[in-house]
């Protein structure tokens, strides 16, 4: 049976990585995927590409804020045949209508959509993509990493080129580990206290 899965973490615990394995995974039973990728996010070089930090890389197809997902994953398969899974990368960023229309795929289409995003900002809220997952999806699995005072990482700070945690600014601003840095709940609030820096070098390469 067809399901919704949201794998969520912190910031770089191997989320596209594992989207990628997955993938290879459909591709190696003879099982086509569609991978889907937020337009906004171009860190594989181009909009479409979709790329890991250890190097692994795979075409997408792009999206907008606005793009309605079901009629997307309608035209791919009038297009190009039977499609056996729909994987979404950074799906923080999805709208909730988004959302709504990946839960049609999997209900009415029935083929099986995983995503893979953030739980939260840098503030400690969430995402709107991540709080309708978090809501409708059938599956949620949280994928781990560390924190470098040896907790569980599970809160993103936003870190300044003195590495001061940053406080206010626009909820998605593209960044990797020269901005973001994943922390345990009580180092984010230490640090968002001010109280010391953060070393980006210190993220753990997950």
């Amino acid at each position: 049976m067809a399901k919704l899965y949201f794998y969520y973490s912190a910031m770089n615990a191997g989320k596209t990585t594992t989207l990628l394995q997955s993938a290879h995974n459909y591709r190696e039973r003879g099982m086509r995927t569609l991978i889907l990728t937020p337009r906004l996010d171009d860190r594989g070089g181009r909009g479409g590409v979709v790329a890991s930090r250890i190097g692994l890389r795979a075409e997408g197809t792009a999206f907008g804020h606005d793009s309605d997902l079901e009629r997307l994953v309608e035209a791919d398969l009038l297009a190009h045949g039977p499609l056996h899974c729909v994987l979404v990368d950074e799906a923080q960023f999805l709208s909730r209508a988004q959302v709504w229309q990946l839960s049609e795929v999997v209900d009415r289409l029935r083929i099986p959509v995983l995503c893979y995003g953030l739980r939260t900002d840098f503030r400690g809220e969430l995402f709107e993509g991540s709080q309708y997952l978090l809501a409708w999806a059938d599956e949620l699995e949280e994928i781990k990493t560390i924190c470098h005072s040896g907790k569980k990482a599970t809160m993103n700070v936003r870190v300044d080129a003195q590495g001061r945690a940053v406080q206010d600014g626009p909820q998605v601003e593209i960044g990797g580990n020269e901005r973001y840095v994943s922390v345990s709940r009580p180092e984010f609030k230490r640090v968002m206290r001010g109280e010391g820096l953060i070393e980006p070098l210190q993220v753990p390469l997950l």
